[in-house]
């Protein structure tokens, strides 16, 4: 009797296997053999989910478009106070824990490689959409707005304004967060966070003694 391949969670592993080999040897070093060695499965087999090193790439890059996406989704719709909602939302594009370093590594090394890849072009105007659609709801669920559709701007032009700014400040953080893993922890990282939505927002800092509104707070979160 032949054996069942469940193809979907092959193709799960697989992509794995694209980001364990990238974060660790760089764009460069994901190609099909090693790939195919790091998911344990033969060159032939690897070819049937995936052609050649761009098909991987590629794919890989929308899983984590997917991955993201559907983590915010649950912090967008869970009852939490609007800060610590967007708090988590933002979390979501950094580095904080060993899933979404790898995450960061791959997302940022296909970034790079998209400049020169047509076959990765795509990414320049789905990943700054995106993550600019983030900073909206992050802003918007500070202010208790309607959350936009992506691509939509927000109505009120000055919360639009601190979307961008915000914006801006995560791609800044993204990249030093990435490139210099050493200098931020996880709690460094998540105050940094906490911190400029507050300035963004005009947020009250908690006073002395008092806990800070924040996932770190809540036992479990992470």
């Amino acid at each position: 009797m032949p054996k069942i391949v469940d193809h979907a969670r092959r193709r799960d592993e697989l992509v794995r296997a694209v980001w364990e080999v990238i974060s660790r040897e760089g764009i460069e070093g994901a190609t099909v053999r090693k790939v195919a060695e790091a998911a344990g499965v033969s060159v032939g087999g690897l070819r049937h989910y995936f052609d050649n090193q761009r098909g991987l790439l590629a794919f890989a890059a929308h899983a984590i478009g997917r991955n993201v996406a559907a983590r915010i989704a649950g912090h967008l719709h869970a009852d939490l106070p609007g800060l610590e909602r967007a708090q988590l939302m933002l979390e979501e594009l950094l580095p904080l824990d060993d899933d979404r370093r790898v995450e960061v590594d791959v997302w940022l090394a296909c970034l790079v490689r998209s400049r020169v890849d047509e076959s990765l072009a795509e990414l320049h105007g789905t990943g700054w959409t995106g993550e600019r659609h983030i900073c909206r709801l992050a802003v918007a669920s500070c202010h208790a707005a309607p959350p936009p559709e992506l691509g939509q701007e927000l109505a009120d032009a000055g919360l639009e304004r601190q979307a961008v700014r915000l914006h801006v400040f995560m791609d800044g953080l993204t990249l030093q967060t990435a490139t210099y893993p050493h200098d931020f922890t996880p709690q460094g990282i998540r105050a940094i966070v906490r911190d400029e939505l507050r300035l963004l927002t005009g947020a009250r800092r908690p006073s002395a003694g008092e806990d800070p509104p924040g996932p770190e707070s809540r036992e479990g979160i992470r």
